[in-house]
């Protein structure tokens, strides 16, 4: 057997082995072990062989020890150093495998898979380089090493190149088609470059191949809810927790695919169930909490942001999250102070900018708010709605030239917002422009015929051009459409004491 295969059917398939096999047979195997170990205590071969079944069953101290009586009477066993490394890596004892494969390499400089699993050790310490020479030495030595090939995709992966990672995966599957692994790394890379469709075909076929992975059903989860095919999504993070009712993971994204179909409460289980089985998991307090603003219950989102902020003080995004709840509960001042700590982590986010002028707007500190709008847009000059905010602020000065103008730039950018041609219409009127006003707000109802403030800004524009009948239509269909509007029935009673 090439020593790069017998790295694949230790590295990869101890586990799977010995699943299939039964616990019962690994205890067997190690009672055999034992009982020639009794009747010959320096029986080098019993050790490696019960080491190799305690690694099986996830043992790694008893197989270290193992691995170590086995070198004690053999000390140039390089496949033993290989297979204590490979038990310290499983241990994520990243320096001392690799030292151990260090030794076995030095014993025999052309062991592919002591290459292999120290490029495991070298990745599992996220030095990605290293890792992926070591794979390149793996498959000089053996160019049909599958497993190599499915592990330096892994490491071009991490480093982001999901194209060369995709092609390794390919020349594993090529050599090995029914390699389960391989399908559902690939697939996480075409995931990963957002082609779902891809991803889907590869989670089939590694289900196809081992239809009791959770972790692949949460992945295919996760791409049927990049398609936004939710249902799909729920039901395949239900299969996984029938397989594995722990799995976190399930629990979190499941509770964002019904969060995405708008079934808060049902989301809130998700991820309540999810901080169950482990209490710091601050995605989990930050998806509660978002799904808790949804429902408008900004004190208990506040919480979980505050929970989530604890165990990760340095995602930027939870700060954003947490200043909208305070700006959605009025607390200006509390927002403010998130959006700048926000900033500080990381000072090129325009959301965080626009926010925070929304903010400052909530002061009435138009200037700051303009400054703040003004940052975002030399952030992202393609930013609609701040084009369409920062107008706003300028109308609010009275300056509506430059609010003409910024309404304008988020029409060019999105000319299907009936927000702002209806904004612009009421600085068209502001100016004295009726006509204009009226055509903006005219569009503004194409777009949207519920919308009872253009109804509202274009009949008060008809009453300065003393179109009354046209008034009284839009003022009335305005005050259907919002019964509460104050302003309309100020101009439905002025229309009245006009005659009209």
């Amino acid at each position: 057997m090439k020593k790069g295969l017998f790295c694949a059917v230790l590295a990869v398939m101890t586990a799977a082995a010995f699943a299939q096999s039964g616990a019962g047979d690994v205890d067997e195997e190690i009672a055999k072990y034992t009982e020639a170990l009794l009747l010959d205590p320096d029986n080098a071969e019993a050790y490696r062989e019960r080491g190799f079944a305690y690694a099986g069953k996830g043992d790694y101290d008893r197989a270290i020890e193992d691995y170590t009586q086995v070198l004690r009477l053999d000390p140039n066993n390089a496949r033993a150093h290989n297979n204590r490394g490979y038990a310290y890596n499983n241990k994520r004892d990243y320096d001392r495998a690799i030292a151990d494969f260090n030794q076995a390499l030095r014993l025999d400089p052309d062991y592919a898979s002591a290459y292999n699993n120290r490029g495991l050790a070298y990745y599992n310490k996220k030095d990605i380089d290293r890792a992926i020479a070591d794979y390149d030495q793996a498959l000089r030595l053996d160019p049909d090493f599958a497993v190599a090939y499915n592990n330096r995709g892994n490491a071009y992966s991490g480093k982001g190149d999901r194209d060369q990672a995709i092609a390794d995966y390919d020349q594993a599957l090529r050599i090995n088609p029914d390699y389960a692994r391989a399908y559902s790394n690939r697939g996480n890379a075409y995931a990963g470059k957002g082609e779902s469709d891809r991803a889907i075909a590869d989670y089939n076929q590694a289900l196809r191949l081992g239809p009791n992975n959770a972790a692949v059903y949460v992945r295919r989860g996760m791409a049927y809810n990049n398609k936004k095919d939710y249902d799909r999504a729920i039901e395949d993070h239900t299969q996984a927790l029938r397989l594995d009712p722990n799995d976190t993971l399930a629990y979190l994204w499941r509770g964002i695919a019904y969060r995405n179909k708008k079934d808060y409460d049902r989301a809130i289980e998700n991820f309540t169930q999810a901080l169950r089985l482990n209490p710091d998991y601050a995605v989990a307090y930050n998806n509660r909490g978002l799904a808790y603003a949804d429902k408008r219950d900004y004190d208990r989102a506040i919480e979980d942001y505050t929970q989530a902020l604890r165990l990760d003080p340095n995602n930027a995004g939870v700060y954003v999250w947490r200043g909208l709840a305070y700006y959605n509960r009025r607390d200006i001042d509390k927002a403010i102070a998130d959006y700048d700590h926000a900033l500080r982590i990381n000072p090129n986010n325009a959301l965080v900018y626009n926010n925070r002028g929304m903010a400052y707007d909530g002061r009435r500190d138009y200037d700051r708010a303009i400054a703040d709008y003004t940052e975002a847009l030399r952030i992202d000059p393609n930013y609609a709605l701040v084009y369409n905010n920062r107008g706003k602020e300028y109308a609010d000065k009275g300056d509506y030239d430059r609010a003409i103008a910024d309404y304008g730039e988020a029409l060019r950018i999105d000319p299907h917002d009936a927000l702002v041609y209806n904004n612009r219409g009421k600085a068209y009127a502001d100016k004295g422009d009726y006509d204009r006003a009226i055509a903006d707000c005219t569009q503004a109802l194409r777009l949207d015929p519920h919308d009872a403030a253009a109804y509202r800004n274009r009949g008060s524009a008809y009453i300065m051009k003393e179109d009354y009948a046209r008034a009284r239509a839009d003022v009335e269909k305005a005050l259907r459409l919002n019964p509460n509007d104050t302003d309309v029935r100020k101009l439905l009673n002025q229309l009245r004491g006009m005659g009209y």
